[in-house]
């Protein structure tokens, strides 16, 4: 796997080109996305917006390698997903990119600590090492308190926070989102948003956040729209 920075010096991290993604409905097809063009460079924070069924969760799901476009082309870090296997598309997921949910995903068997180190398990490091890591990334978002907690002893916020450092406790490139606060209280809501942009200043991950809500997008650098299979540069 090629590092996009060493190879080209461009510092792209993802970049979809003529993206298109196409269901079968009986004799009929069913075109959700029309040619999509992204770049998302190193440091990035964008927003992606768009009704309800406009294809915003497709797209996210094709841009992190989740699932397979049906013409065009996705790269991380200079990588073409279509040329890579399933295994290895993984291992390129776990090493640049980070997901968060509209719901957490957290595994409600093992506390906080255990749930952020379950990438770097998987991905093979060891366990006191995990351990470390999760519990400095568990402090990045305000939880070093909370580390033996089980999801069921945690807030809606403080779950979402979890979630949020396992998304980060690879060092991901980019971290993709998709309605990360949807299911959030106003006031919570706010304040998960304002983590992540913190975050995307302090540790220059960047951010691709698939969110309806307006005003969140407005606090974005970088705005989009998803509509009619195209998406647009707000």
């Amino acid at each position: 796997m090629n590092d996009s920075r060493n190879a080209t010096g461009t510092g792209i991290v993802l970049q979809a080109e003529k993206l298109v993604k196409s269901y079968d409905e009986g004799n009929n097809e069913l075109e959700v996305l029309s040619g999509v063009d992204l770049t998302v460079t190193q440091g990035d924070i964008l927003a992606i917006i768009g009704t309800s069924g406009s294809g915003k969760s497709t797209l996210l799901n094709l841009l992190g390698g989740l699932d397979r476009a049906t013409r065009g082309s996705v790269s991380i870090a200079g990588n073409a997903l279509a040329t890579m296997s399933d295994r290895d598309t993984g291992k390129l997921r776990n090493r640049y990119l980070g997901f968060v949910y509209q719901f957490h995903h957290l595994l409600p068997e093992f506390t906080a600590l255990e749930n952020v180190a379950m990438p770097l398990l998987i991905r093979g490091d060891s366990p006191a090492s995990c351990q470390e890591k999760a519990a400095a990334t568990l402090k990045k978002v305000g939880l070093e308190h909370r580390l033996k907690h089980k999801p069921s002893a945690l807030s809606g916020g403080e779950r979402q926070r979890v979630a949020i450092a396992r998304a980060l406790v690879t060092e991901p490139a980019l971290v993709m989102a998709d309605e990360p606060t949807g299911n959030l209280d106003e006031r919570t809501a706010a304040h998960v948003q304002s983590l992540m942009l913190e975050l995307n200043d302090t540790l220059g991950t960047a951010f691709m956040i698939v969110t309806h809500d307006r005003e969140f997008a407005s606090r974005c650098p970088q705005q989009y729209e998803l509509h009619d299979g195209l998406l647009r540069r707000l």
